[in-house]
């Protein structure tokens, strides 16, 4: 037998295998490989569109935490405003309270200082009318020291008074 040459019983019996086995798969293996391609789409286009909304929802929940960092930002600067405010407010009271007692302090001052002229007036009056009672008692004995003097003083007087 030549090697070249066909034999048209083994051609024959090999395309009825072909055709079985064909066949076979078609049957058996074709369904379940199919199959399982199909799966294995389903599962690819699933995984992608979970990829999509996983994707989406990364976005929302990125818009929604810039939003609530305005918003922490926002509420940051009010309190930062308020607490300015305060200070002011608590400055201004404490240099007005400040204001007011340094006014009082001054007129408490002048008023101790007005009492303490008044008193030293009165004291310097008090002595000078002492001194003067002591320097009249003194020239009125020297002068009144005999009775001749006394009589002359007398008169004097009598004679300034007038009768009404």
């Amino acid at each position: 037998m030549d090697l070249i040459t066909p034999e048209y019983g083994l051609f024959f019996w090999q395309t009825i295998v072909f055709l079985i086995l064909i066949f076979l798969m078609a049957r058996f293996a074709w369904k379940p490989v199919l199959n399982g391609l199909r799966q294995r789409e389903e599962t690819i286009n699933d995984s992608l569109a979970s990829a999509e909304n996983a994707r989406k929802e990364m976005q929302n929940l990125k818009a929604d935490n810039e939003k609530l960092m305005q918003e922490a930002r926002a509420e940051r600067d009010a309190v930062l405003r308020e607490a300015r405010e305060l200070k002011e407010k608590i400055v201004a009271d404490a240099a007005e309270e400040a204001q007011e007692k340094a006014d009082s302090i001054v007129a408490q001052a002048k008023a101790s200082i007005e009492m303490e002229k008044r008193a030293a007036m009165a004291d310097i009056k008090n002595q000078v009318a002492s001194l003067s009672i002591e320097i009249a008692e003194k020239v009125i004995r020297k002068e009144l020291s005999s009775k001749e003097k006394q009589h002359q003083m007398i008169d004097d007087m009598l004679g300034d008074v007038t009768l009404n």
